[in-house]
């Protein structure tokens, strides 16, 4: 069963990445584009945790967790530049 729900999961989850991505080219606003990475990144966490799964690979897992520190970062620091215009104060 769970051969068969993986693979469609996948398919699922990459083509909302590739939507998101879609966004991110396309965005008509900057807070587009920032909620389209943001969501991007979250696609990816969550291909990589199917991978984890198919692969049987704890790696996995712990890449996606990198990724998850490192893009909450980073949308902290792109809002707070789009609204305040530095940074660091």
């Amino acid at each position: 069963m769970l051969s068969l729900v993986i693979p469609i999961a996948f398919a699922l989850v990459a083509g909302a990445a590739g939507l998101s991505f879609w966004r991110l080219l396309s965005g008509p606003s900057a807070p587009d584009r920032i909620l389209a990475l943001d969501t991007l990144y979250v696609n990816t966490i969550a291909l990589l945790v199917l991978l984890g799964i198919h692969l049987s690979s704890a790696l996995y897992f712990e890449a996606a967790l990198l990724i998850a520190l490192m893009g909450f970062v980073g949308t902290v620091a792109l809002c707070k530049y789009l609204l305040r215009g530095d940074i660091i104060e």
